[in-house]
C-alpha cells in the first residue's frame, strides 16, 4: 500500500473547505443532508456528524443552527469546547421533515462535488497526465507476453496522447491481457468524488467495485491528512474498467434507481482518468455503430454530454483512455468514418513458430515446470503441422495448465512430456466428427 508521504498527485488533491461558501453547496441541500444523517443515526456528536458528510464542521454549523432554531434537531449535551463537541439530536418534527426528504432521495452519504468543481479538476488531471510513456516503460509493461516492436511503437503513443485504441486479431493472441497491461503504464494516482451534484440532483461516482482506494499506512499522517484534504473525494489509484458483451447504450447514460432517487454516473465516468477496456467489441447486447455513435462527439471533444430527467443536458469530461478489444473483422462491425475516430489500432497477430516457442517456454518457467526443447519441437511438427492447427497465444498457457493437472491425476512428476503433452491435446482442440456407421 502507498503511504501519505508516497502519494503520487498528478495535481493537487482538493483541500476540505472551510465554510459553506466554500465547499459550493447550497444551505438547502446540507439542511437535507444532516437531516437524513440524524434520522438514520438518532444522535451524533457534531464533528462525527461532520465526518459523515466529509465536511468540515464550520461549513455543516449553519445547516445545525438552522435546525435548532426550527426545533428540528436539540442539542442533547457534549463539551465545552464549542459547537462541533455538541451531541446533535433529531427531534419528532426533524423526523417529519426528515421522512418528507427520504421520499425523494434515500441518499444520505458523503456530500457531493459541484459539477463545476468535478469538470476543473478533471480538466486539470487530464492535462497534467499526458504521460511521458517511453519504449522501454511498454516493453516492461507488456513483459509477460511476446510482441514485436511494431506493436509496442503503436501503444506508447496511444497512452502518452490519451487516444482511443483498437485491439483486433485472431482469438487467443492476448488482446485483453495487452488492454489490462496498457493500465500499468498510467501513474499517479487520482482523487474521485463519492458523488457529485447538479442542478439538485445527486449523481454517484465512486464505485467501490470499480475504484481502488489508496489506503493510508501511517495514522499520524492519516490524521493530519484528514484535516488538509477535502474528504469528499476518495483518494484512488488510476481506474480500470472492464466490460463485456454486458455493456449496453444505457450503461453509457445516467442511471436513475426509482427506489432511492439517486442517479448512477455512466461507465465513461466511472472510467475517466483510467483505462476502459471493451472487451469481445462487436459482442455487446448494443450494436457496435450505435456504441460509437453515441461517442462521436466525446472521442474527439473530451467532452460528454448527458440529460437529466428534467431534459437539461450538462457536460462531463470525457477522458477515459477507450481500449477496444475483438477478434472480429473491424471493417464488419463499423465503417471508415466511424473507425477514424479511433486513431490508434493494433493487430495482435498469432506468433510465429519461434515465438510460440517463446512463450510457452515463458509459461513453463512461471509454473516452473521442465520442458525439453526436442518435446516443443515433436508438438510442432507431429501434431500442429499435419493437422493445420494455427498458433494461437493462448494455446501454451493452457496446455501447459492441462498437463500438470493430468500429471497431478496420474500420480506422475510435474513436468511436461511428450506422452502427457499428446495426451492432452487430443482432448484441448478438436477432431472431426466420425461419419455415420454404414450397416449395409
Amino acid at each position: 500500500m502507498t503511504s501519505g508521504a508516497e502519494h503520487r498527485d498528478l495535481v493537487p488533491f482538493p483541500a476540505a473547505a472551510q465554510t459553506l461558501e466554500a465547499s459550493g453547496l447550497t444551505l438547502d441541500l446540507v439542511v437535507r443532508l444532516t437531516l437524513k444523517s440524524l434520522h438514520f443515526a438518532g444522535e451524533l456528536s457534531g464533528t462525527d456528524l461532520a465526518r459523515r458528510l466529509g465536511l468540515e464542521f464550520p461549513v455543516i454549523a449553519p445547516a445545525l443552527d438552522l435546525l435548532k432554531r426550527e426545533q428540528q434537531v436539540a442539542i442533547a449535551g457534549g463539551g465545552i469546547v464549542g459547537g462541533a463537541s455538541y451531541r446533535y439530536r433529531i427531534t419528532e418534527a426533524g423526523r417529519v421533515r426528515a421522512a418528507l426528504f427520504l421520499e425523494s432521495s434515500h441518499y444520505a452519504g458523503v456530500a457531493p462535488v459541484p459539477l463545476a468543481d468535478y469538470q476543473r479538476y478533471m480538466t486539470a488531471y487530464h492535462a497534467a497526465a499526458s504521460s511521458a510513456v517511453t519504449r522501454d516503460d511498454v516493453r516492461a509493461a507488456f513483459s509477460d507476453l511476446v510482441v514485436s516492436d511494431r506493436v509496442i511503437d503503436r501503444v506508447g503513443p496511444a497512452v502518452n496522447t490519451g487516444h482511443s485504441l483498437f485491439v483486433y486479431g485472431p482469438p487467443g493472441n492476448g488482446k485483453t491481457v495487452m488492454s489490462l497491461a496498457i493500465h500499468t503504464l498510467l501513474e499517479g494516482e487520482i482523487a474521485i468524488p463519492s458523488a457529485i451534484e447538479v442542478e439538485g440532483h445527486i449523481i454517484r461516482v465512486f464505485d467501490p467495485v470499480k475504484h481502488q482506494p489508496v489506503a493510508e499506512d501511517n495514522q499520524a499522517e492519516s490524521l493530519a491528512a484528514a484535516s488538509s484534504v477535502d474528504r469528499r473525494w476518495v483518494r484512488c489509484r488510476r481506474p480500470l474498467v472492464t466490460l463485456g458483451a454486458e455493456l449496453t447504450l444505457e450503461s453509457l447514460d445516467l442511471r436513475h434507481d426509482s427506489a432511492t432517487g439517486l442517479y448512477h454516473a455512466p461507465v465513461q465516468a466511472v472510467a475517466n482518468g483510467g483505462v476502459l477496456v471493451i472487451d469481445d467489441f462487436g459482442r455487446q447486447r448494443c450494436s457496435p455503430v450505435d456504441l460509437l455513435n453515441r461517442w462521436i462527439v466525446p472521442l474527439e471533444s473530451r467532452i460528454d454530454f448527458l440529460t437529466l430527467p428534467t431534459g437539461q443536458s450538462f457536460e462531463l469530461p470525457f477522458t477515459a483512455l477507450i481500449v477496444f478489444a475483438t477478434n472480429l473483422q473491424p471493417s464488419t462491425l463499423v465503417d471508415e468514418a466511424l473507425l477514424r475516430r479511433i486513431p490508434y489500432k493494433v493487430l495482435a497477430q498469432s506468433p510465429s513458430a519461434d515465438e510460440f516457442r517463446q512463450i510457452f517456454r515463458n509459461c513453463c518457467r512461471r509454473q516452473d515446470v521442465v520442458c525439453d526443447d526436442a518435446v516443443l519441437d515433436e508438438l510442432l511438427d507431429d501434431f500442429y503441422r499435419p493437422r493445420g492447427i494455427a498458433l494461437r497465444g493462448c494455446h501454451p498457457r493452457d496446455l501447459i495448465a492441462q498437463v500438470l493437472s493430468l500429471a497431478d491425476y496420474l500420480g506422475e512428476p510435474r513436468r511436461v512430456t511428450s506422452p502427457l503433452l499428446q495426451s492432452v491435446c487430443a482432448g484441448y482442440f478438436l477432431e472431426e466428427a466420425e461419419s455415420a456407421p454404414s450397416y449395409a
